[in-house]
């Protein structure tokens, strides 16, 4: 295991039952999320097909196929995957797509979380026991978890939901993912901060600007939050379904 500050790679040895796992895909432009079950096994929230997701209408939504499973060809532990979308299962080797694992870490400190460079490796909320944890996961295998949205129902806010039961409230914020609001942050850090009036120099800006990138993504941690609570995935898929009949 090799553990720290800029890194959360993680053996396959080490893993275990109720882990929540990732890996970066395209040179570290994006990583996808899942939830480890044991036996070899991960369950995963992939883009749907057919044009049902929500993207961006950039070449993001490109990357973001990338990350589906539903790509990758036959495996003889999966079967053809191809037609498949939303919450999936899938064997570890299809899951990483000849990428590295690592392990999302939970309950981390303030510092500890600042220190990381990038989002959507960590967080500040705690992490529910594994059997909860797994329940979670396997009832919206079977059940669903939504409609994809790169900012609001992504592949990490489906990870962070099922180890946290934590679901935000409001609709007009971002969702419970670390590397969307990392993207706003940034794009926020740029263009909106009123402190960059404050200093001309390109030192004095660069460090304005990550002031307020670091700010924005640690208010914006599912941890910190207070737009958030508590939902039984029974009570959330339930939610869900009179969503859509209506």
């Amino acid at each position: 295991m090799k553990m720290g500050v800029l890194s959360n790679r993680i053996c396959r040895e080490d893993l275990k039952p109720g882990d929540h796992i990732y890996s970066w895909r395209y040179a570290y432009i994006y990583a996808h999320h899942g939830i480890y079950i044991g036996e070899g096994k991960v369950i995963h929230f992939t883009q749907s097909q057919g044009g049902r997701e929500i993207g961006t209408g950039t070449v993001l939504d490109r990357v973001i196929f990338s990350s589906s499973s539903s790509e990758a060809s036959n495996c003889a532990a999966c079967g053809d995957q191809s037609g498949r979308c939303g919450v999936i299962s899938s064997c570890l080797d299809c899951f990483l797509a000849d990428c590295e694992l690592y392990l999302f870490q939970y309950a981390v400190s303030p510092a500890l979380f600042l220190a990381k460079p990038r989002g959507g490796t960590c967080t500040i909320a705690a992490s529910d026991p594994t059997s909860e944890v797994l329940h979670r996961a396997s009832f919206l295998l079977h059940n669903g978890f939504g409609v994809y949205h790169l900012f609001k129902n992504n592949c990490e806010d489906f990870a962070i939901y099922c180890k946290t039961g934590l679901l935000v409230i409001t609709r007009i914020s971002v969702g419970r993912s670390g590397q969307a609001t990392s993207l706003l942050a940034g794009a926020s850090a740029i263009v909106s901060s009123p402190l960059r009036y404050l200093t001309t120099s390109f030192s004095g800006l660069a460090a304005v600007g990550y002031g307020m990138y670091c700010f924005s993504r640690l208010v914006s941690d599912i941890g910190v939050r207070r737009d958030v609570e508590k939902v039984a995935v029974e009570m959330l898929v339930s939610a869900s379904a009179g969503c859509q009949e209506t």
